[in-house]
């Protein structure tokens, strides 16, 4: 025979056992299910915190290059800026420098024009301390060759009776290869005639020699009296072109020259009668 299992019995005792063991499980279920909301829940929000900080993270990445370009923009336009105001700077530092340099050369023309002027000055006074005709001559080609600069000339006399220009000093070649000259004959008596200064024109070759082709004629006037022509022909090596200076001290030159030379012949022909007269009345009373 077979024995038996044994079986609980039910008694009130198991039945409330029962009843309070199933109810602690319906609670441990619902605290169960409350812990799996509440973890879902959490999990929703760390989901959506996490997409709220992708989305700042973005926007933050987005205002940061914003920020970045205005600043990039602000700088580039501060560069710019800078940039043409160096550019001002540098346009006028030129235009000052070209300025200072018009000023120097200016200063430099001047201090050489007073120079010259103080140098003219003190040989127009000794053309006027003497009334030796040689004397006077001598002084003037020193003024032509220091002041000017010429390296050949020569200077002519107005004959009136014969109407003619003749050499009577030159400097630099034979007084022998310049011719006398017919007043209003050719540029030198041209010059002589009309009482104006002649200049070759600049753009003209180096000629050679020529006694006829001067480089420069200035007649030598008192008052509308011709007394003679200053002719210049060559510079010197060192003197490669006429300066503005020039023209100045060839006009003054002209006047104080003319002056001289015109106040040393009357001297001279006054002694010459004198001594002729003198001469005379010698004869007479002897």
């Amino acid at each position: 025979m077979v024995a038996e299992k044994n079986s609980p019995k039910l008694t009130p005792e198991n039945i409330d056992d029962a009843k309070d063991l199933f109810a602690k499980g319906r609670d441990f279920l619902q605290m169960y299910n409350k812990v799996v909301q509440f973890t879902q829940e959490l999990i929703n929000k760390n989901l959506e915190l996490r997409n709220k900080i992708k989305e700042l993270e973005q926007e933050k990445e987005k205002l940061l290059r914003e920020r970045a370009g205005e600043e990039e923009k602000r700088l580039q336009e501060k560069i710019e800026k800078l940039r043409k105001e160096k550019q001002e700077l540098l346009d006028r530092y030129r235009e000052v420098s070209e300025e200072t340099q018009d000023f120097l050369e200016r200063y430099r023309e001047i201090e050489q024009e007073n120079n010259n002027l103080a140098n003219l000055y003190v040989a127009s006074y000794q053309l006027h301390s003497t009334l030796d005709f040689n004397e006077v001559l001598e002084i003037i080609t020193e003024i032509i060759i220091n002041l000017i600069g010429a390296g050949k000339f020569a200077i002519l006399l107005h004959n009136e009776k014969q109407g003619i220009l003749k050499p009577v000093k030159a400097e630099g070649l034979p007084i022998d290869l310049i011719p006398n000259v017919k007043l209003g004959e050719g540029i030198i008596g041209g010059a002589g005639e009309s009482g104006e200064i002649y200049y070759r024109e600049t753009e003209d070759p180096v000629l050679d020699f020529d006694p006829k082709h001067p480089m420069v004629c200035v007649p030598m006037k008192v008052q509308d009296r011709l007394v003679g022509v200053i002719v210049v022909y060559q510079l010197l090596p060192q003197k490669e072109k006429l300066e503005k200076v020039d023209y100045e001290l060839f006009s003054l030159l002209a006047a104080h020259a003319a002056t001289a030379l015109f106040s040393a012949r009357l001297y001279s022909e006054s002694v010459r009668k004198r001594e002729t007269i003198k001469g005379f009345l010698d004869l007479i009373t002897h």
